[in-house]
C-alpha cells in the first residue's frame, strides 16, 4: 500500500520553481486586496458559460508515494470546443519591465490546472494562459501557450518528482517519529506530585478537542508535563504538530531541554526555535536586500537543498544549530527558521507568530490548524502581550518631522504630511489642559488624510527609499488595520506630552482578538504557575465556559520555606519614611539568616534609593544589582553569582516583573531567600484607569482587572523562585501591610498562608 501526501498546487510549484533573493525592499501593503479586486475585476469579463474558481484535484502515484493534488484555477474560458486554463497575477511593476514571457511558477501553477482539467474531461490538447494586470493602470499582458495532454503529463510528473526526495523524506520521518512517539515513556523514573495529573489533563484536552487552562506550581516541571501529553498525541495521531509558545528566551531553553531528554529516550521528533530576526541576522544593519545581503541573495535558489539537508541530519533545531546550516548553505537564517516551521513537528516561537494579526504564520492552512496543539507557556504574560499586539498608536513628531525632511523634496508628501501635523496640533487645542482624554471616534476627515498619507507614501517609496518614510508608512498602515478591528474592546484615547501629541487606539480586553486568531486549532492549553485567580484569566484570555480548568497544589511542604510579613507600607507616599525600617529588616535577615537573597521592588526608582541607604549602612555586605537594558551576557553574569555553599551573604537587587522575576531557577543552596517589596501594583497612570473603568462597566471588579491582580501575578512570580524541588528550603518576606488584608491574602499560594508577621 501507498503512503498519500496531500498537498495544494502552489505548494508543490513553488517548492520546484520558486527562485530569486529575498529583497525586503518597499512593496505597496494594497497588493493583496488589489489582487483580489482585480482577479474578480478579470473574471467579471468573462463570457457566459466561462468558469471562474474552479477546484480540480487529481492523484499521481511515483515513488512509493500517492500524491493528492488539489486546489483552484482563476478561470476555465471555453471557444467552440476549445478549452483555455486562465491565471491570473496582479503586478507592480510597469508592465514594459516585464522580463520573458512570465514566471516560471505561475506557468508551472496553471499548467498543473491544465493537466487535471484535460485528463478529467480526457481532452487531447489545452491551451494556458497567464493574465498579468498591472495594480495602478490596469493595463493587461497576455501569454499564451497550446499543450498536448502528453506534454502536460510529462511536465507534472517532472514537477512530482522534483518534489519527491522532500515528500519522502518527510514521510519516512513521520514513519519513525509515529512509532517512537508510540513506544516513548516518561522520561524520568517517577512522576513529581502533580505532574501526572496535568500530563493527563493536557492529553484528555487534546482527544476532546477543548482548551485548558492549568495552574500548575512553580518546580513540579510544567514543560515536560505538557510535551509529553503531546507527543504521546502526535503518536495516537490525535496531532501532527505542536507550537509552544513562550514569552521569554529562558523559556524556549527550557523546551529545548525537555525533547533532547525525550529524544535520549528514544523519541524521534525534530523541532525549530525561531529567534528574531534581529537576534539571528549575519549582518551589521538588519537589510534584507540582495545587493546589500549574501544570505539574502539567491536565497530560493538555495533553500530547497538547506532544508533537505538539516531535515536528514539534526532534529534539534536550535538557534547554534540553524545558523550553522545556514552559514553552510548562504541562506537567511531567520527566513530558514522560518520555512522550517512549516515542515517540523514542533515550532518553539513567541506568542506572536501565533496571535499577532501582523507577524503571524500565515502559511499554515486550517487542515493544518486541526491537528495542532498551542501550549502556552507562562499564560500570565499574554495578557498585556495581548494588549500590546492589538494596540496600535500615532505621534505628531513623526509627521512634523517628516514635514522637514519633504519640504523642497517631495510637494505631494509634504503636502500630506503637513495636513497630518495640523489635526494633532487642532487635537492638542481642543481640550486645553488635559493631558489625557478620550475620543468617541475617530475623524473621518483624519482618516481620509492617513489614507492621502499612505497614496502619496506608496508612489514615493516605489521611486525611492526613505527610512524615515518608510517606517511612517508602515506605522499608519498598522494603524488603519487596527481602526478596522475597533469595537466595545477599544477605547481610543490622545495623550499630550509637552510639544507632541499621541493618539492611540487601545485594546483593553483582548480576549475577543486572542480568541480569534487561536481559531481552527484542535487544542489551546494556557498554563503558568500564577495563573491565579483562574476565572480572571479564563476571561480576559479569550476562554469559555466549555473550557476544561485545572488548579494543581503545591507537591511541596510547608516546612521548605518560611513566610513573614512585614506590614509596612510601601505606597508611593510612604517610601522615605518606611526606607529606614526595610533597610534594617534586611540587616536582621542577614544576620539571623545569612545566606543568597533575591530583593524585589516596584520600581526601578525605588530599588536605587532602597540600595543607596543599605550600601551607606552596610559597605560589607556583598551586592549586585540589576540594571536598565542589561545584554544577556549581563544577565548570565547577575545569575552566575549565586553560588552554592558561599561563606558570605549574597543581596541581589532586581525589579518586580523583571528579568529575573521568573523563568529562573536557582537551585539548592544557589538562592536561601526572596523579599518581595510592595504588592507589585502596576502605577496608577491614565491608561490603567481606562481599563479598570471598563471593567465596572462590564459588572466586574475593575480595580482587580487593571491593578490587583497584574501586580499580585508578579508578587508570586517573584516568590516562586525560591523552592525548585523537592530539596529547597528558603525564606520569602513579603514587605506591605496589605498582605494582611483579605483581598490580597485570598491571592497568595496556599504554602504561604502559614505566615509570621515580624
Amino acid at each position: 500500500m501507498t503512503e498519500e501526501i496531500h498537498l495544494s498546487v502552489r505548494t508543490l510549484v513553488e517548492h520546484v520553481y520558486k527562485s530569486g533573493s529575498i529583497d525586503a525592499r518597499f512593496r505597496a501593503q494594497s497588493t493583496l486586496v488589489d489582487g483580489t479586486r482585480i482577479h474578480q475585476k478579470i473574471q467579471k469579463t468573462y463570457r457566459d458559460g466561462d468558469q471562474k474558481e474552479v477546484y480540480l484535484k487529481t492523484e499521481i502515484t511515483y515513488d512509493g508515494l500517492t500524491f493528492n493534488i488539489d486546489g483552484r484555477c482563476d478561470g476555465l474560458l471555453f471557444d467552440d470546443e476549445k478549452v483555455t486554463i486562465d491565471e491570473i497575477k496582479s503586478f507592480t511593476r510597469p508592465l514594459d519591465q516585464m522580463e520573458g514571457e512570465g514566471s516560471p511558477v505561475h506557468w508551472a501553477q496553471a499548467n498543473v490546472y491544465a493537466y487535471m482539467y484535460a485528463k478529467d474531461n480526457a481532452l487531447p490538447e489545452i491551451t494556458v494562459q497567464l493574465t498579468y494586470v498591472h495594480v495602478e493602470t490596469e493595463g493587461k499582458r497576455y501569454f499564451k501557450k497550446k499543450y498536448t495532454f502528453s506534454e502536460l503529463e510529462t511536465f507534472v510528473f517532472e514537477v512530482v518528482e522534483g518534489y519527491a526526495p522532500y515528500a519522502k523524506l518527510q514521510q519516512e520521518h513521520r514513519n519513525r517519529r509515529n512509532e517512537s512517539c508510540k513506544s516513548l515513556t516518561f522520561p524520568f523514573e517517577t512522576y513529581r506530585a502533580g505532574q501526572r495529573k496535568l500530563a493527563g489533563a493536557v492529553y484528555k484536552t487534546v482527544v476532546d478537542g477543548k482548551n485548558l487552562f492549568a495552574k500548575a506550581p512553580t518546580g513540579i516541571g510544567k514543560t515536560i508535563s505538557t510535551l509529553f501529553p503531546a507527543v504521546k498525541a502526535i503518536g495516537e495521531g490525535q496531532l501532527s504538530r505542536i507550537f509552544y509558545l513562550t514569552a521569554k528566551t529562558i523559556t524556549r531553553t527550557t523546551a529545548e531541554e525537555a525533547f533532547t531528554r525525550m529524544r535520549s529516550c528514544g523519541l524521534c521528533l525534530n523541532a525549530v526555535t525561531i529567534t528574531a530576526k534581529d537576534k539571528v541576522c549575519f549582518k551589521e544593519e538588519t537589510k534584507c536586500q540582495k545587493d546589500y545581503c549574501e544570505f539574502a541573495d539567491g536565497y530560493y535558489d538555495r533553500i530547497n537543498d538547506a532544508v533537505l539537508d538539516i531535515l536528514t541530519n539534526e532534529t534539534a533545531m536550535t538557534r547554534e544549530v540553524i545558523e550553522s546550516y545556514a552559514r553552510k548553505h548562504t541562506v537567511c537564517p531567520f527566513e530558514f527558521s522560518l520555512d522550517l516551521a512549516y515542515a517540523v513537528d514542533t515550532v518553539i516561537c513567541d506568542y506572536n507568530y501565533i496571535f499577532d494579526p501582523r507577524v503571524s504564520l500565515k502559511r499554515l492552512l486550517e487542515e493544518q490548524k486541526k491537528t495542532s496543539v498551542l501550549l502556552v507557556d507562562e499564560a500570565h504574560n499574554l495578557v498585556d502581550r495581548g494588549r500590546e499586539m492589538f494596540s496600535a498608536s500615532l505621534n505628531k513628531e513623526t509627521f512634523l518631522q517628516l514635514k522637514k525632511d519633504f519640504k523642497d523634496v517631495d510637494k505631494v508628501i509634504f503636502e500630506a504630511v503637513g495636513k497630518l501635523n495640523s489635526t494633532f496640533i487642532s487635537l492638542k487645542k481642543e481640550h486645553g489642559d488635559k493631558n489625557e482624554f478620550v475620543l468617541e471616534q475617530l475623524d473621518e476627515a483624519f482618516l481620509e488624510q492617513l489614507l492621502l498619507f499612505l497614496k502619496s507614501a506608496e508612489q514615493a517609496l516605489l521611486i525611492k527609499t526613505s527610512q524615515s518614510l518608510f517606517e511612517a508608512y508602515f506605522m499608519v498602515n498598522n494603524f488603519l488595520k487596527i481602526v478596522e478591528l475597533l469595537d466595545e474592546h477599544y477605547v481610543i484615547y490622545v495623550e499630550k506630552n509637552r510639544n507632541d501629541v499621541t493618539v492611540k487606539l487601545f485594546c483593553i480586553d483582548p480576549s475577543k482578538l486572542l480568541r480569534q486568531m487561536g481559531k481552527g486549532y484542535r487544542s489551546k492549553v494556557y498554563f503558568s504557575a500564577t495563573l491565579s485567580p483562574l476565572p480572571y484569566y479564563q476571561d480576559i484570555l479569550g476562554g469559555d465556559q466549555e473550557d476544561y480548568a485545572l488548579s494543581i497544589p503545591s507537591p511541596f511542604s510547608n516546612d521548605q520555606v518560611d513566610v513573614f510579613i512585614k506590614p509596612l507600607s510601601t505606597r508611593f507616599r510612604d517610601r522615605e519614611r518606611t526606607k529606614d525600617a526595610i533597610v534594617g529588616m534586611m540587616q536582621s535577615f542577614m544576620k539571623n539568616r545569612p545566606g543568597n537573597y533575591l530583593i524585589f521592588f516596584p520600581s526601578y526608582h525605588y530599588l536605587l534609593s532602597v540600595y543607596d541607604q543599605f550600601k551607606e549602612e552596610d559597605e560589607e555586605t556583598k551586592t549586585i544589582i540589576q540594571s536598565t537594558g542589561m545584554t544577556e551576557v549581563e544577565r548570565e553574569e547577575f545569575l552566575a553569582a549565586f553560588q552554592p555553599d558561599q561563606i558570605e551573604t549574597l543581596l541581589g537587587f532586581a525589579v518586580l516583573g523583571g528579568i529575573f522575576s521568573e523563568g529562573v531557577d536557582l537551585i539548592g543552596d544557589r538562592l536561601n531567600g526572596v523579599i518581595v517589596i510592595g504588592v507589585g501594583l502596576p502605577q496608577l497612570c491614565f491608561e490603567r484607569n481606562l481599563i479598570k473603568d471598563h471593567f465596572y462597566k462590564m459588572d466586574k471588579n475593575g480595580y482587580d482587572y487593571a491593578y490587583v491582580y497584574p501586580g499580585m501575578n508578579k508578587v508570586l512570580q517573584a516568590g516562586g523562585r525560591l523552592i525548585r524541588s523537592e530539596t529547597d528550603h528558603g525564606t520569602i518576606v513579603l514587605v506591605d501591610d496589605r498582605f494582611l488584608q483579605k483581598q490580597y491574602q485570598m491571592l497568595l499560594p496556599q504554602e504561604w498562608i502559614q505566615f509570621t508577621i515580624i
